[in-house]
């Protein structure tokens, strides 16, 4: 009785522990998702990053800088700096101008 006890409590914490996984899982898609689209608005922005461009941003531009998560525009410009690396090119010392 005491084993069969023992497996139904197993069975009951790898069920919950797989609700988790599954319920982590969905929340990080749901955030990537999320992120992916907030960055695809920032398209608009993409005529004041360009160099010699000394025009100010639009308001456009800066509405949708607003509303990226901060997580998210940090994270894609460190991934967007090892892309050079990833592509076996030399890293870039942009400096400070």
């Amino acid at each position: 009785m005491a084993a069969l006890k023992s497996l139904f409590s197993l069975r009951s914490q790898v069920a919950v522990l797989l609700l988790l996984v599954v319920a982590l899982g969905t929340e990080m898609a749901k955030a990537q998702d999320t992120c992916t689209n907030q960055l695809a608005n920032l398209n608009v922005c993409a005529p004041f990053v360009v160099p010699g461009v000394t025009a100010a941003p639009s308001a456009g531009c800066c509405d949708a800088l607003q509303t990226v998560n901060r997580d998210c525009l940090c994270n894609t410009l460190r991934v967007a700096s090892q892309l050079p690396s990833q592509c076996q090119l030399p890293t870039l010392d942009c400096g400070t101008n």
